[in-house]
């Protein structure tokens, strides 16, 4: 029920990422709700999709759903000015709600049987799909592509609950270290600004 609970507050920070950049592109209420929706559950639509799992998981469970078209019109109404929020509000919350995707998305490849390699890709679709999509639609290059630490800390999440359940440690527990080791490389990345080098080719 906790890991549930975390879910959905994901799915509505993810949500408020979306509405935050559709209002920045001046986007009615139908491109603010797409936009809102492709970046809650665009990665885990992608993974159900890939696993072969059916229905997709909000097919199921429509209180995704809900919890999107909520967060679309609070956020609408309420966050005129997302500059009066504390800066680290939503990138912990992001960093949150990401976390927890991408444990959800490593469980649910491997309760499908899937080999561990797949199963840590299949959480960083799951954490970092839906944002693909949104920038995409937004013709902005991905974070994740940039230099960030972010698809990185769900990697190595995704590692480390792999691993642990190859050491016989309970399911329950590996999922919660996989979700603490993403969450705590991304605290990290946001509080010390730490990033990839990047590749640039000379002119």
């Amino acid at each position: 029920m906790l890991i549930y609970t975390i879910d959905m507050f994901g799915t509505a920070i993810f949500a408020i990422s979306g509405v935050l950049l559709a209002g920045r592109l001046k986007m009615d209420p139908f491109g603010v709700t797409v936009l809102a929706s492709v970046t809650a559950i665009g990665g885990g639509t992608i993974r159900d999709m890939a696993l072969g799992a059916t229905p997709v998981f909000w097919i199921n469970d429509t209180n995704y759903l809900l919890v999107i078209f909520i967060t679309c019109i609070l956020t609408m109404l309420i966050i005129r000015r997302p500059r009066r929020l504390p800066w680290y509000v939503l990138p912990v919350s992001d960093a949150i709600g990401l976390a927890v995707f991408v444990g959800i998305g490593v469980e649910k490849a491997l309760n499908y049987n899937a080999d561990p390699m797949v199963a840590v890709i299949m959480g960083v679709i799951t954490g970092c799909g839906g944002g693909i999509i949104r920038d995409v639609l937004a013709r902005e290059v991905p974070m994740v592509l940039r230099s960030e630490v972010y698809a990185t800390a769900c990697i190595l999440g995704g590692i480390v609950h792999t691993s642990a359940l190859e050491f016989n440690v309970q399911s329950s527990t590996a999922m919660l270290l996989g979700v603490t080791a993403t969450l705590i490389i991304r605290l990290a990345a946001i509080r010390w600004h730490l990033s990839l080098p990047t590749f640039a080719l000379n002119k």
